[in-house]
C-alpha cells in the first residue's frame, strides 16, 4: 500500500455510525475522489447567489452557507484527528457539537465566495496530508469521540461526509 492508495477500511476500523458516510464513497482512488469532489463542490457553489446561499429548506434548518461552514469545520477536525493518530499520538480526542459550532461560526455573515475559498483551502490541505502518509501511518488508530478509528477510515469518512451534505444540498435545498 502506498500513500496514493488508501484502501477502503473494514468495519472494525470505525464506529458503525460512520458507515453511513463511508458507504457513500465509490471504490477507487480515494485521493482522486477527494480532488474530484473538491472541484465538483466548488462548481456547485460558484453557481449560487448570495440570496440562495442564505436559503433554509425549512424553519430551524441550516442555511446553505451554514452547511458549507459545517463541512469545512468537520473536515478540519477530522484531518486534525488523522494527523494526531498518524503521528502515533495515543491521547483520546473529544468530540464536538456541530449544533453549537454552526451558530458560533457566523457563516451567514460571510460571503459565499469566502466560505467556498476556505473549503477549497481545507480540502487541499486534507489531500496534502493524506498524500504524505505512508502505509504504517494510514493503518494507525486512535480514539475520538470515545470510538476507535483508523487514519485511513478518517480519510474515507471525510469524503463520505462531504458527499452526504452535497447530496442534501441538491435534494433539500435544490441547488
Amino acid at each position: 500500500m502506498t500513500a496514493a492508495a488508501i484502501p477502503r477500511p473494514v468495519a472494525a476500523e470505525y464506529a458503525p455510525y460512520y458507515g453511513r458516510y463511508i458507504d457513500k464513497v465509490p471504490d477507487g482512488d480515494l485521493l482522486r475522489t477527494l480532488e474530484d469532489q473538491g472541484r465538483e463542490t466548488q462548481a456547485v457553489l460558484a453557481g449560487l447567489s448570495e440570496a440562495k446561499a442564505l436559503h433554509r429548506y425549512a424553519p430551524g434548518t441550516w442555511s446553505v452557507k451554514e452547511v458549507i461552514g459545517h463541512v469545512t469545520d468537520t473536515e478540519r477536525v477530522f484531518s486534525y484527528r488523522a494527523l494526531r493518530f498518524a503521528r502515533g499520538d495515543a491521547i483520546a480526542l473529544p468530540g464536538f457539537d456541530e449544533n453549537a459550532w454552526v451558530p458560533a461560526g457566523s457563516f451567514d455573515a460571510r460571503s459565499l465566495k469566502d466560505l467556498a475559498a476556505e473549503l477549497d483551502v481545507v480540502r487541499r490541505a486534507t489531500i496534502a496530508l493524506f498524500r504524505g502518509l505512508d502505509a504504517a501511518a494510514l493503518a494507525r488508530r486512535g480514539t475520538a469521540s470515545d470510538n476507535a478509528v483508523s487514519v485511513r477510515a478518517i480519510a474515507w469518512i471525510i469524503a463520505g461526509h462531504e458527499r452526504h451534505h452535497v447530496a442534501l444540498l441538491h435534494e433539500r435545498y435544490k441547488v
